[in-house]
């Protein structure tokens, strides 16, 4: 599979756009004013204790307090309060040692968040959730910081290899190189990128990421909550970092400024990639030239068109979102059941597409085409859980109700992608009325006569094929030639196809349109 970044800068923020395969999959909007990001790191000041909700609400700087509940708190919840506290009082030059650090007890899983945040004291949290709706950022305690091979998480010491490496072997390898160079205090996650890299790349990784966790130790001392201590890297590294593999094969972006952080990124994290990224400064827009443009203006919006002739209608509620899954006019054969199945099948590819498109999260209900065979409802689960095996949010698809209804879950992490794929129309301003064929005669008629009046001969009057079709109906009645005859002069009318319905323009001898 062929991978593409496409990276358009522009004065409001950078848009992305993942392609596989030269089709869109993902496309992300970094704002420039953009901040409360998914994995940055803020000083809150606890604001009020709920303890009906076991949950806190947290001054973070945003203008609704951010929510952080119990189960968020991270069992090393005392350790971070403590670690907070020493470090915002820190005076030494190059912070205190954080492997000599004494780690509190953890706290338990049923407890209760007043006994663990009682006087509603500072504390480091992380961005768990963006802002959505009327609703303020979700927060952390469980403080994680992801490198390219691995996941920093300070206050354990625990090891675990992801599980998406399957080789018994390879597990051990990367648990045992990984046990011997992580420092005291700091757990380490190893992440699937990591299978078959050697212990200096392994080592280089996580250096990097103790050394941010030295600067956040520096960034607290003397902090003022609420303060914003780290910000996650940038969207375009943030997607490199997680997405960058043998099948990323090009990486385009029209910012120079851009281009050189993300070479610079690709040489320190993958030297014989550094040459796939290229700078754009044609005169079309990156996105137009690359049909990104094209693909977003077809793929959202309430209806999808499938290759079929199927159509998928997307609806959101404020609990859900609904898809509806229509056949489509081709028939790959006369077995309802089998056209049924092949309709499903490539509106659940499509549907996989649209939620990591759209990024959206919660409860997504489908109702595909009613199928009466077990096995093809099987083999449709098994098809819609391989589509969206390459979306990086949690999700969970459950088999297929007995009302033919698809549950899927996915987890929410920011607000929803929604573009406005339609225009107003040019003829009516979006009012759904035009004028009337009798107004827009009188308003052309008006235009001629003050042309003539003003010395014009010889005009040309461009307009829609449909309006062309009126002024010069009839040999000898038409408009045309009432108006040759009434303002003595020469006038010819042409079609264009290019105009909207009420559109018209006046030429001159010369082919030149003349400016009312």
């Amino acid at each position: 599979m062929n991978k593409e970044l496409i990276i358009n800068a522009a004065p409001t923020g950078v848009e992305i756009a993942l392609l596989e395969d030269k089709k869109l999959v993902e496309l992300h909007h970094e704002r420039a004013d953009a901040s409360f990001a998914v994995g940055d790191l803020y000083l809150g000041k606890v604001k009020k204790l709920i303890p009906g909700l076991n949950a806190a609400f947290v001054d973070v700087g945003f203008e609704k307090d951010a929510f952080l509940h119990y189960t968020d708190l991270s069992p090393f919840a005392r350790s971070i309060l403590k670690f907070t506290q020493m470090s915002m009082v820190d005076k030494s030059e190059h912070g205190f040692d954080f492997t000599k650090f004494e780690i509190e007890p953890e706290i338990i899983k049923t407890g209760k968040i007043n006994e663990v945040l009682n006087g509603k004291p500072n504390i480091l949290v992380q961005i768990l959730k963006e802002p959505i709706a009327a609703k303020g950022p979700r927060l952390s305690c469980e403080i994680s910081l992801p490198g390219r091979f691995v996941v920093v998480t300070p206050f354990n010491d625990i090891v675990a290899v992801s599980k998406k490496i399957h080789s018994s072997d390879e597990r051990k390898r990367l648990h045992k190189i990984v046990e011997a160079i992580k420092p005291k205090n700091f757990g380490v996650i190893v992440r699937t990128a990591a299978e078959g890299k050697n212990t200096a790349e392994l080592h280089e990784d996580l250096l990097a990421l103790i050394d941010t966790w030295r600067q956040i130790q520096k960034n607290l001392r003397g902090a003022e909550a609420p303060a914003k201590i780290l910000s996650e890297q940038d969207k375009t590294t943030s997607i490199l970092r997680d997405l960058l593999s043998e099948d990323f094969n090009r990486i385009i972006t029209n910012d120079k400024n851009i281009y050189n952080d993300t070479r610079s990124y690709i040489h320190k994290i993958a030297p014989d990639k550094s040459e796939i990224i290229s700078l754009y400064n044609n005169g079309i827009p990156v996105f137009d030239q690359y049909g990104v443009t094209r693909q977003v203006k077809s793929s959202f919006g309430k209806t999808v068109n499938l290759p079929s002739g199927a159509y998928l209608i997307l609806e959101h509620t404020e609990a859900l979102h609904v898809v509806d899954v229509n056949s489509g006019y081709k028939s790959v054969s006369n077995n309802q059941e089998e056209n049924a199945l092949e309709t499903n099948l490539e509106a659940a590819e499509e549907i996989a597409r649209q939620l990591r498109l759209r990024d959206i999260g919660g409860i997504i209900v489908v109702d595909f085409i009613d199928m009466k065979l077990p096995d093809n409802k099987r083999k449709l689960q098994e098809a819609m859980e391989g589509f969206m095996r390459s979306d990086r949010a949690k999700h969970a698809v459950l088999p297929i109700s007995k009302f033919g209804l698809m549950q899927i879950t996915r987890q929410r992490m920011r607000p929803e992608v929604t573009i406005n794929t339609s225009e107003n129309c040019p003829s009516c301003n979006g009012t759904g009325k035009v004028s009337s064929t009798l107004l827009l005669e009188d308003e052309i008629e008006k235009r001629l006569h003050y042309l003539v009046t003003h010395q014009h001969k010889n005009l040309t009057l461009m307009v829609h094929p449909i309006l062309h079709s009126h002024l010069t109906k009839g040999i000898f009645s038409s408009i045309k030639r009432k108006w040759r005859k009434k303002y003595k002069t020469k006038m010819d009318i042409k079609a264009n196809t290019d105009y909207y319905l009420t559109e018209f323009h006046f030429y001159d001898a010369n082919e030149e349109e003349i400016k009312l």
